[in-house]
């Protein structure tokens, strides 16, 4: 897949269902079903993808690998910057093959999504370890507008990775985990 510009908030959700309504009501359809989706983060000794802000990321999305490289981000009220992903066949083959070239496993981080498009854009359901979240992606003013028809203002908007949100977590909760994984977090001590 060639590289393109993904733009994109995140924000709380307190009922998926109710949004799900909200969504099918602003003429929105399921595009895929609930669907685990477990993600690994890698990067050299030292760090030097994150000291540049840069991601790669090798996911498992239902039965599907994807191998994913995000550019260091522009935040202003969306989150931008130049992603480029491609289909994996075998992702433990993969993975062998990352840490061949020096690589090694920083971070990993699952939930269950849902994916929903009205063919301009996408609004994802994430369930996550450390709470639910929704994610708006696409042009800036279609975002907008989206997160309007949702009820969600602008003072929602969070523009974070999910390990910044995670660590943020981390910090509030003073939880020992390691990861963003369901194992690894206790979902009864989970906030926002």
């Amino acid at each position: 897949m060639a590289p393109h510009q993904e733009i994109e908030i995140k924000f709380c959700i307190a009922a998926a269902g109710a949004l799900g309504r909200r969504l099918r009501a602003s003429g929105f359809r399921l595009l895929t079903k609930r669907t685990h989706e477990i993600n690994t983060v890698y990067d050299f000794a030292g760090s030097p993808l994150r000291k540049r802000g840069e991601l790669l990321r090798l996911r498992k999305y239902g039965p599907q690998w994807l191998l994913t490289h995000k550019a260091k981000s522009t935040t202003g009220r969306h989150k931008s910057r130049v992603e480029t992903e491609t289909r994996i066949a075998d992702g433990a083959k993969m993975h062998g093959i990352l840490l061949a070239l020096g690589l090694a496993p920083t971070f990993r981080y699952e939930k269950f999504r849902a994916e929903w498009s009205d063919g301009q854009g996408h609004v994802v359901i994430d369930e996550t370890p450390i709470g639910i979240f929704g994610e708006i992606e696409g042009p800036p003013r279609w975002i907008d507008r989206t997160a309007r028809e949702l009820r969600i203002g602008r003072a929602d908007y969070i523009t974070q990775s999910y390990a910044e949100l995670f660590f943020e977590w981390k910090a509030r909760n003073r939880s020992r985990a390691k990861e963003m994984t369901f194992r690894a977090v206790s979902p009864k001590r989970t906030t926002h």
